[in-house]
């Protein structure tokens, strides 16, 4: 393959990257944390950024509360044991609700809704929402972490006398636990971040620390949509 070729490749990708919604509402929100950083609350340029960029991310997430509630009506794989099946959907509920809450949060910031109280009411609601989300998302992850940890025990247990990196199951089921993994820091890091922007421990979660995890968090969730590798073939 030419290096045109590859560049190509590479540019198609980029292109099919950025298409994606949750990718650029992903790249916003990098933005927005990573301005909160910045202003450390302070009025100026990098606060501007931070309202503005945090204005125009609520727009891509105009009725995205139907996901969640998607979600939530959609049967749990067989198997699941009954606390992570209602810890998982009380994630799902909470984030559409989230959801639903910041749309009156956008229309009360476009001045259409122009009762400011209550929509400092709805806003702080509609983050105890996603607070309550990241911490079910949490105890999800190590569930799950757990029951794939006892079933790669179990499979290496069947597989001592080889290689168990040549196992195709095995491999699959590694791949998960890093997943999971990657998601259960992820949720951690936006514990902080929600407790932060509700200000329950403002002289700790400062609005530079709260900038600082959610920008890592962004990129987190910015690295999640990555399309997976796909494996070259040699003629």
């Amino acid at each position: 393959m030419s290096t045109l070729d590859a560049t190509r490749a590479e540019l198609a990708l980029l292109v099919l990257y950025l298409n994606k919604a949750e990718a650029r509402d992903k790249i916003c929100r990098a933005i927005q944390y990573g301005s909160k950083f910045v202003s450390n609350g302070e009025p100026g340029t990098a606060q501007n950024v931070d309202k503005t960029t945090s204005l125009a991310r609520k727009v891509f997430r105009l009725l995205k509360f139907v996901n969640g509630l998607q979600s939530l009506i959609s049967p749990t794989p067989q198997g699941t044991p009954l606390p992570l099946t209602l810890l998982g959907k009380s994630k799902d509920a909470l984030i559409a609700m989230f959801l639903f809450l910041d749309q009156f949060v956008w229309l009360g910031r476009t001045g259409i809704y122009q009762n400011k109280e209550r929509v400092e009411i709805i806003g702080r609601v509609s983050l105890f929402c996603w607070l309550g989300s990241t911490v079910c998302t949490s105890l999800v992850e190590i569930g799950e972490l757990g029951r794939l940890s006892a079933s790669m025990k179990k499979l290496e247990e069947e597989l001592k006398n080889s290689n168990k990196y040549e196992n195709e199951q095995y491999r699959a089921k590694l791949k998960k636990s890093n997943d999971r993994t990657i998601a259960l820091v992820k949720a951690g890091i936006d514990t902080v971040v929600a407790v932060g922007l509700l200000q329950l421990a403002p002289t700790k979660v400062t609005p530079r620390v709260t900038g600082a995890f959610g920008f890592v968090s962004s990129l987190i969730s910015c690295y999640q949509l990555l399309p997976p590798p796909t494996k070259s073939k040699t003629l």
